[in-house]
């Protein structure tokens, strides 16, 4: 059966997905293997740990993580402490959960994720193969670190656009940690890997709020296609965030079996001494994890919880738990969005459409949820349509005067 394509729909079901009109110039790329002689700033625990995860120098900032590499445990001018941490154990991480922490001279943020259950969700709503899983797991992984902290009514999008046969992916976090996404060729065979899925061209974040007069875009290139180095290099480049960033994936078959990474962040009052206490955790992290599989996916398999992860790369800091929130899979699609993109299509197109298939069928992206709408459904809701379909504000009336019906 012939359906109505879901192009011209798109804009309206996803409204939060804004167009990415990008206000500054492709910024260059820092490089993830530094010269040897920068190189040489690092201890031995570092260098292990530079292959491994994303550090990321901020342009113009040569120190930001060129850190120290004394053996002397007490220059680090901290305490450590053991905080109650009964409400954020997720035992052999059963549940998804994003925690976060900082040390106790606040001097870095840690964020550590696990969503296992929700990938899952979502590879069953797009009938989605390992290698899609991969992609949109550590796209949804790096949104959720990098998003932690923010409003709950703010959006923040990643968009990996590559030549690959994958053909892209999208992910859209909140501030609540309510997720979605998708890829462009979901059921891609395993004959490629993650970097020639994705190929080369562009990582695009958009951030939002309602409140906002208008979104924060920004772009940087894709340069190793693993998606959570190319997040970083983002991090860095566009939003001037020093940070190491990991995130990975791994299957059995068809089911993800971990998912989940970590985010460390340098804040503006990080020390010397912490940054090279971390320096010497994140040593310790790369070597228990092992060569198998991707940082952390080892550790995440054996066992290890977010609140374990953060307390080893905090070991000897200090750890204050800030928060933690259970991510979500959630879609904002609705019949009443599918209407409005109907409206915003010239009305003999529509009429022309309803002739030649008997209805109007569309698919959301996110979801896979399947809309169909009847010529009588059709022509009842244009007949009570009311206010401008391109604005918001006439479209969010529209749904509080029905809500009172």
């Amino acid at each position: 059966m012939a359906k109505l394509r879901t192009t011209s729909l798109l804009p309206a079901i996803m409204t939060t997905v804004v167009s990415l009109s990008f206000i500054s110039k492709l910024r260059p790329i820092v490089a993830f293997q530094a010269p040897t002689s920068a190189r040489r700033h690092f201890s031995k625990n570092a260098n292990a740990a530079f292959g491994k995860t994303t550090f990321r120098l901020i342009p113009g900032d040569l120190e930001s993580w060129r850190m120290t590499s004394s053996d002397d445990e007490s220059e680090v001018q901290t305490t450590a402490t053991t905080p109650d941490l009964e409400t954020y154990l997720n035992k052999h991480n059963l549940d998804d959960q994003v925690f976060s922490a900082i040390s106790a001279d606040g001097g870095l943020k840690v964020t550590v994720a696990t969503i296992r259950n929700l990938l899952n969700e979502m590879m069953i709503q797009h009938s989605m193969n390992p290698v899609g899983g991969d992609a949109l797991g550590r796209a949804t992984i790096c949104g959720l670190l990098a998003s932690n902290g923010m409003q709950e009514e703010q959006m923040f999008q990643i968009s990996m656009k590559g030549d690959g046969p994958l053909r892209g992916v999208v992910s859209i976090v909140n501030g609540k940690g309510q997720a979605r996404g998708y890829c462009g060729n979901p059921r891609l065979s395993d004959d490629f890997t993650l970097q020639e899925a994705i190929g080369s061209g562009t990582v695009q974040v958009v951030k939002n709020h309602p409140d906002w007069p208008r979104p924060y875009n920004g772009i940087t290139g894709i340069k190793f296609g693993d998606i959570d180095r190319d997040v970083g290099i983002y991090l860095a480049e566009s939003e001037q965030r020093s940070c190491a960033l990991a995130a990975a994936t791994s299957f059995n078959g068809i089911l993800c079996t971990s998912a989940g990474g970590y985010l460390v962040e340098r804040l503006p009052d990080c020390t010397p001494e912490t940054m090279s206490h971390m320096e010497k955790n994140l040593g310790k992290l790369v070597q228990m994890n092992g060569e198998d599989l991707a940082l952390p996916a080892n550790l995440m398999l054996e066992g290890k919880t977010p609140v374990d992860i953060a307390s080893i790369l905090l070991d000897g800091l200090g750890m204050k738990p800030l928060n933690q929130v259970t991510p979500k899979e959630y879609c904002e699609c609705s019949e009443d969005k599918l209407f409005r993109s109907l409206r915003l299509l010239p009305r003999e197109e529509v009429d022309d459409v309803l002739k030649t298939e008997g209805k109007i069928e569309a698919r959301c992206e996110f979801c896979s949820k399947v809309y169909r709408l009847g010529p009588d459904d059709v022509m009842k809701r244009f007949a009570e349509a009311e206010g401008d379909p391109s604005k918001d504000e006439d479209f969010e009336q529209e749904l509080k005067s029905k809500a009172t019906e």
